[in-house]
């Protein structure tokens, strides 16, 4: 209780409420260069209220464990009460679609230790994107998908933190980039409890979501909650695109400044049922988070 009065207070003194005077969850992906812990200090640095962080490099399969210094570093930290909402993102090399045993073997292994890491610095979920099939097919992808998901949990069944399956944008066979994959996918493992959802703005809009209006982007939510629920939703990626609807390439851009138009941002940051959702950017930017505060000014004035 002590660190959600902690975090209202800070939300309250860097003017982070939305219409209904209730603390906005929002921030950005925030680097863990230095230490899982800098994650935090970074989005504080910019009055976030909610961040994103990976839980090791990545770009690498695996990294040697937490240690227990490091764990008390992130979880007693004197600046984690300020932040309502931190989640982790895993690595980019998971393919739970791959064909290659030995990738697939790395995937589920990468995966399983990356849940566990999650875990250990208590943090709710690890957003993924799906898989990609690689020429086996729509079918076949999402099978794999599944009885890879289904291998995790069984190697873990004690971590808590779930897997928050991301939308995509559909470029070259990644699945995810249509609602019925996701559905699919929740369908049909065997702990659908385990899963919950991330939805990213740049990637259902690249994926061909008419979300350029206000009208598309209520069409859209309306379409997500009807086959996959928003009682699933965890989490929501917010960035422009730079390509055109439909073009199925991911590629982000500031907030305002693509090809979708600042209707669905306005939508997202005002409709209540998302008021408890973390929102986070995932835009370009340096090192010294200039852009993020700029995107993260643009959000809050839609208000």
């Amino acid at each position: 209780m002590a660190a959600v009065s902690a975090a209202i207070e800070y939300a309250a003194e860097g003017g982070l409420y939305n219409h209904m005077t209730e603390p906005l969850l929002l921030g950005a992906h925030m680097s863990i260069a230095g230490g899982v812990h800098t994650a935090i200090e970074r989005g504080c640095s910019i009055k976030c209220t909610a961040i994103q962080m990976f839980v090791k490099n990545n770009m690498q399969w695996f990294a040697r464990p937490l240690r227990r210094q490091e764990i008390r570093a992130f979880c007693d930290h004197v600046q984690r009460g300020d932040l309502l909402s931190i989640f982790a993102h895993a690595n980019y090399l998971i393919n739970l679609a791959a064909a290659n045993p030995q990738f697939l073997a790395n995937s589920i292994r990468a995966l399983s230790e990356e849940l566990t890491r999650a875990d250990q610095l208590e943090l709710p979920f690890l957003v993924l994107h799906p898989g990609a099939h690689l020429g086996a097919g729509e079918e076949a992808g999402l099978e794999k998908i599944v009885d890879s998901i289904n291998r995790v949990f069984r190697k873990i069944p004690k971590v808590k933190a779930r897997i928050a399956l991301e939308t995509t944008a559909g470029q070259g066979s990644c699945l995810g980039h249509r609602f019925e994959q996701i559905s699919c996918v929740i369908n049909n493992v065997c702990e659908p409890e385990r899963l919950c959802v991330c939805l990213d703005t740049a990637h259902i809009f690249a994926a061909g979501y008419d979300i350029g209006s206000a009208a598309g982007i209520k069409r859209t939510f309306r379409e997500f909650d009807r086959t996959i629920g928003l009682s699933r939703l965890a989490a929501i990626h917010l960035n422009d695109s730079k390509t055109a609807r439909g073009s199925r390439v991911d590629r982000h851009q500031h907030i305002g400044k693509g090809q979708i138009g600042l209707d669905a941002f306005r939508f997202i940051m005002r409709d209540r049922r998302f008021s408890k959702i973390p929102k986070v950017l995932e835009t370009p930017k340096g090192k010294e988070l200039r852009e993020d505060v700029i995107n993260l000014k643009t959000l809050r004035g839609l208000l």
